[in-house]
């Protein structure tokens, strides 16, 4: 993980549209508190010149002044934004993670969902985001991603990545999935069960944590494998290093599985099939305002009990 001022985006023009510092905005438009949170936002950039972007097919949804502007869900859509503002729960922040990730643009969060480890701010901060999105005032993180591969008779049929995690699941609910799990070309397990969950630091808090995984603080730079309802004497959750290869073979006599990215983009996987896993060569870039310890967020997020701590004595 690496910071970075805010001050410096990356982007390719230094975040300027015809001399115009812009900013993208993505919000959940089937939800009201998202609608009107973008409305907020949006008045507030406008008001402090700072141009918006939104698209073109969520524009309808979104009451916008004419000055936003409209543009097609492609890649050149955040091109030349300083900032991607995301509103909403975690799918609208991991489809913002999409355009983070295609563009370098870092992306901010503000969550209006329940979790959203992703997000960096909540509902009640908006004035707040305004605020440091004006100044500038806050900083750039970059997140681990995942590289997939599915291969097939010894082809590669599909590539993927993911943000969160990587995970080879079962298609039919009535059958296990027979996997073998490996780690840098060298076999590990071998288990029938619901599938395996392979995730970044990130996504230590999202399916691998449902699945009994450990929670994996994001500046740990680590790979995660962690299996879903095995029936195993040996099926622990593995921590491994950062340029480890991890790989799932679905077993020939198996029925087929699915592997899913992020729980957004999913391809089927044929008895047989090889899905590798590797740490990604694209980041993930993310604005924060908070210097708040992941531990605090931890706490806060879960609501975790800590009655009765003292701290450490001074």
């Amino acid at each position: 993980m690496t910071t970075s001022t805010g001050g410096r985006s990356g982007t390719r023009d230094g975040g300027a549209e015809n001399g115009e510092r812009t900013v993208f905005l993505l919000a959940h438009t089937g939800r009201p508190a998202a609608v009107r949170s973008a409305e907020l936002v949006v008045q507030g950039l406008l008001r402090n010149g700072i141009g918006v972007r939104v698209l073109e097919a969520e524009a309808t949804d979104l009451p916008m002044p004419e000055s936003v502007r409209r543009v097609p869900s492609t890649s050149e859509a955040v091109e030349g934004c300083e900032l991607i503002v995301v509103l909403g729960g975690d799918g609208t922040l991991l489809r913002g993670a999409e355009f983070a990730r295609a563009s370098g643009v870092p992306m901010l969060g503000v969550n209006l969902g329940r979790v959203g480890f992703l997000a960096e701010a909540e509902r009640d901060d908006l004035d707040k985001v305004v605020h440091r999105v004006v100044t500038r005032g806050y900083e750039v993180e970059e997140r681990m991603t995942l590289d997939v591969l599915v291969r097939t008779d010894g082809s590669t049929v599909h590539h993927d990545w993911a943000i969160n995690e990587a995970s080879v699941e079962k298609a039919a609910r009535e059958r296990m999935l027979e996997v073998v799990t490996e780690v840098d070309n060298r076999p590990v397990s071998r288990f029938g069960g619901d599938g395996v969950v392979c995730a970044t630091p990130t996504g230590s808090t999202a399916y691998a944590f449902s699945a009994g995984g450990p929670v994996v603080w994001p500046e740990v730079e680590a790979l995660l494998m962690v299996p879903i309802s095995a029936h195993a004497l040996f099926a622990r959750p593995l921590v491994t290093a950062p340029d480890s290869v991890l790989a799932v073979e679905v077993q020939p006599q198996t029925p087929n599985g699915v592997m899913w990215c992020d729980g957004r983009r999913s391809v089927e996987l044929p008895a047989g099939a090889r899905v590798e896993v590797r740490r990604g060569a694209v980041p993930v870039r993310l604005a924060r305002l908070h210097h708040a310890s992941f531990t605090d967020r931890l706490v806060a997020k879960f609501a975790l009990p800590v009655a009765g701590w003292r701290g450490a004595p001074h």
